[in-house]
């Protein structure tokens, strides 16, 4: 055991070192999240799954730390993961548009135009652009918007980011309403 160390000293000491700044940045990414949900009054099932992006980054990247640290063949290494990255690229170009909602999903939530229980107009042509809808939940693919009729409606996330969207104030919200009766 003692060999061992001798041996790996260096690599064992800096992996508790990264392990640590890990550690130190994760938990600082988590609470400055939890605080961005919390003062934009954001849901806190939204907020988790922003957060659920950040551990998973945070731990790619200590992996891609761990493997400099502990000196991987990067011509070996290489080989790896060009296979897999290839793999990875047909199926996330045979499904980009899940990876554009999710980007556009985190996007929402840092720049958080609208939130759940806002009234909004959707300037689309391929929906009724008169007809107002209410944000009943924000997932991490699409919005669930429902009319005043009870119709619930998903609408992806990126479509929310490429239409214009007007955000109805509550004393229009209150007319409109007056005027549907």
């Amino acid at each position: 055991m003692e060999e061992f160390w001798q041996l790996y000293q260096n690599e064992i000491l800096s992996t508790l070192i990264c392990m640590a700044i890990l550690f130190v940045t994760r938990l600082v990414s988590i609470q400055t999240i939890k605080r961005i949900g919390r003062i934009s009054d954001l849901n806190k099932l939204r907020t988790r799954l922003i957060i659920k992006y950040v551990v998973i980054g945070h731990s790619l990247i200590f992996i891609a730390a761990l493997l400099l640290i502990w000196g991987v063949n990067i011509k070996d290494l290489g080989l790896i993961l060009s296979s897999v990255f290839a793999i990875i690229g047909v199926a996330l170009f045979a499904s980009w548009s899940i990876l554009s909602n999710v980007t556009a999903g985190v996007i929402l939530f840092f720049s958080f135009p609208f939130k759940i229980g806002d009234r909004i107009r959707i300037m689309d042509k391929d929906l009724d652009s008169s007809e107002d809808y209410m944000i009943e939940d924000i997932k991490a693919y699409h919005l669930h918007l429902r009319k005043r009729n009870g119709e619930l409606i998903t609408y992806p996330n990126n479509l929310m980011l490429q239409k214009a969207v007007t955000v109805l104030n509550p004393l229009e919200e209150d007319q409109e309403g007056t005027d549907a009766i």
